[in-house]
């Protein structure tokens, strides 16, 4: 940086805050470092007392914080998000619609590990909605060497860091199993349970079936959906191990493929995942425990979204909930940063 008159201070850019203070009115910023001076500035710069300004002083291969923020939201942003204005070296993501964020987390870690530069974003894999902060970018000095920042989008890759997976509209079949649903011996309070959540999505229920705890039942009306374009289906209870509990070995018995039949999630740790082949057509298959009749949040407001946002769950995933996964369902949301609990 160099110093400068201010009066000769037009189109530079201030290396330092610029602070005003009136008395028993203000005292606070009047130019925030990083504000590129104009000529209307220079009346105010002056009544402050500052005839002479640090600014910074363009050098070959050198970049401004601002422009390097610029390069960290190019290699951060997908087509789903917008950044913020510039701020002090900071570029926010904002997310442009709802859906699922997914974060290539090698290439986020590979960027951060550089120094001098940063990207702190939200949990990926949860949802997020139109307006939501996503991450937030930053250099830490005012400036920075090019090579770094090149550097920055050679670890990066050619694809976005962080992207949004919009939620699609979806096609869905309730198997409600037991016999003493089936009977009426007593009321089906789940499937009010699963419509409440499928309704804070784009979802048409194709309809309902009472199969009792019949094996070969069971697996026949999930393929009876599949049949009228379900595209995706739900089997509420039976899941557990007594001799009755007969959906996971239903679902089997379609020939989907089991993707777990057991989750490191509290409420829900008897969840089955599947995903069936239909042609060109993947379609999930969910065996969901009696908790989620009764729980507020649950292993089934953790998968949901992903699914709704056509996010192939694997197995090592469903592995890695174990950490945050269990839910107390209480005012403070232990489910990682998913704001369940507000």
């Amino acid at each position: 940086m160099k110093e400068i008159r201010t009066e000769d201070a037009v189109g530079h850019v201030l290396c330092h805050d610029i602070t005003q203070i009136i008395k028993d009115e203000k005292k606070g910023v009047l130019f925030k470092k990083g504000h590129i001076v104009r000529e209307e500035d220079i009346p105010a710069l002056l009544s402050v007392g500052k005839k002479h300004l640090y600014v910074w002083e363009k050098q070959e291969g050198i970049l401004h914080e601002n422009e390097a923020a610029e390069i960290l939201y190019r290699i951060s942003a997908d087509i789903h998000m917008h950044g913020s204005d510039i701020k002090e070296g900071k570029i926010e993501l904002i997310a442009d619609c709802d859906g699922v964020l997914k974060i290539r987390r090698d290439a986020l870690l590979a960027v951060n590990s550089l120094g001098e530069m940063m990207i702190a974003s939200r949990h990926g894999d949860f949802p997020v909605k139109k307006g939501d902060k996503i991450a937030g970018t930053r250099i830490i000095p005012l400036v920075i060497e090019k090579s770094k920042m090149d550097k920055a989008e050679k670890v990066a890759g050619t694809k976005p860091i962080f992207s949004i997976l919009p939620y699609r509209s979806k096609k869905v079949g309730i198997i409600t199993t037991g016999s003493e649903v089936q009977k009426g011996l007593i009321k089906d309070t789940f499937t009010p349970v699963l419509k409440e959540k499928l309704d804070e999505f784009s979802c048409q229920i194709l309809g309902q079936t009472l199969p009792g705890d019949e094996r070969s039942q069971i697996t026949s009306d999930i393929l009876s959906f599949i049949d009228q374009g379900a595209d995706m289906v739900i089997c509420s209870g039976g899941m557990s191990v007594d001799p009755d509990d007969r959906t996971p070995g239903a679902i089997k018995d379609t020939g989907a493929e089991i993707v777990t039949y057991g989750a490191p999630v509290l409420p829900g740790a008897m969840l089955l995942l599947s995903y069936y082949q239909n042609n060109d057509k993947i379609i999930p298959i969910l065996g969901l425990p009696g908790c989620v009749m009764y729980a507020r949040r649950t292993v089934f407001d953790l998968i949901l979204p992903r699914i709704m946002a056509d996010d192939r769950i694997c197995a090592d995933e469903i592995a890695s909930y174990g950490e945050g996964g269990l839910c107390l369902n209480c005012d403070v949301c232990t489910f990682p940063n998913c704001g369940f609990g507000k």
